[in-house]
């Protein structure tokens, strides 16, 4: 059988431009820039390491930045380890979330039932998180602003919640709501009682916090934060000051659409730049309404 020149090329064809492009793309990626890929992740994965205080680090984020191929490397890399890329910048560095099946994924369950083995702390250490949140960045241009940074102290968060437990108490009298409902009924309203009947410091002897008193919680809440890079500690005043990083804005904007969150906000928060907090009446009280099965954090 003689062979057609023209079936040769048509197979040949494909190949020979195949060939280049192949050998382009291997030569585009290399065994070092994976290494550094990865290397900017592991930074990433690091939430107290500040870039400005990095000079490597400094310089992979340059580079993610200009280079779009290791850019687009360096995300592959996060996405393989299962983590969500949030942000990439100066001022937050490299800086992922791990997603739910993420072998690095620290789970907020996981740390409650390590802060407390009852189910109704937990409950209180949810609410907590989300009156930290609420506080550090009580308006939407607050969240939006890059620029902005939250301050919160542990005695006004603590402050800030049982206002707005006495504020839910006083609608629910007025509506002749029943004041003693289960207490594992989710959203702030079964909330609000739970806070307000423990005591706010239950000092021992020694004048420490129990750690089940609702400063407790809440100094338990911002040490936790400030371990996952979300805070930075300032003072200790208040029973403790402390201000927001940027990876805590970015963190925050991914759950201000909870409607717990929503609920707790729709109360009338008013920031004071000392780390406290007040609630004033929404303009419309009439039509306003607790948001249905508004679940806390830690709850489920």
């Amino acid at each position: 059988m003689t062979d057609h020149p023209a079936e040769h090329a048509a197979w040949g064809e494909p190949d020979a431009a195949a060939a280049p492009a192949a050998a382009s793309a291997a030569a585009a990626v290399t065994p070092a820039d994976a290494a550094d890929a990865a290397r900017l992740v592991a930074f990433g994965l690091q939430p107290k390491l500040q870039p400005a205080r990095d000079q490597e680090y400094g310089e992979l984020l340059r580079r993610y930045r200009e280079d779009p191929p290791f850019a687009r490397l360096a995300d592959a890399v996060a996405t393989g380890l299962g983590l969500v890329v949030l942000e990439v910048s100066p001022r937050a560095g490299m800086a992922v979330t791990a997603a739910e099946d993420s072998v690095f994924a620290v789970r907020m369950g996981d740390y409650a039932r390590r802060a407390a083995a009852d189910s109704t702390d937990r409950f209180l250490h949810g609410l907590a998180h989300l009156a930290v949140a609420a506080m550090a960045f009580p308006r939407p241009e607050d969240l939006a602003d890059d620029g902005y940074i939250g301050r919160v102290t542990v005695n006004g968060v603590d402050g800030f919640v049982r206002q707005a437990c006495r504020r839910l108490e006083e609608r629910a009298e007025e509506q002749g709501e029943n004041t003693d409902p289960a207490t594992d009924t989710p959203g702030l309203e079964s909330a609000w009682r739970i806070w307000a009947r423990r005591s706010s410091t239950g000092a021992t002897k020694d004048a420490r916090r129990l750690a089940g008193s609702t400063t407790g919680i809440v100094g338990k809440a911002l040490a936790f934060l400030t371990d996952s890079g979300f805070l930075q500690r300032t003072g200790d005043d208040s029973g403790g000051t402390y201000r927001t990083t940027a990876r805590y804005q970015l963190q925050v904007r991914d759950m201000a659409g909870t409607a717990a969150m929503a609920e707790l906000l729709e109360l009338g928060v008013v920031p004071v730049t000392d780390g406290s907090a007040t609630l004033l009446p929404p303009d419309d009280t009439d039509d306003l309404e607790l948001a249905a099965d508004a679940g806390l954090p830690f709850h489920s």
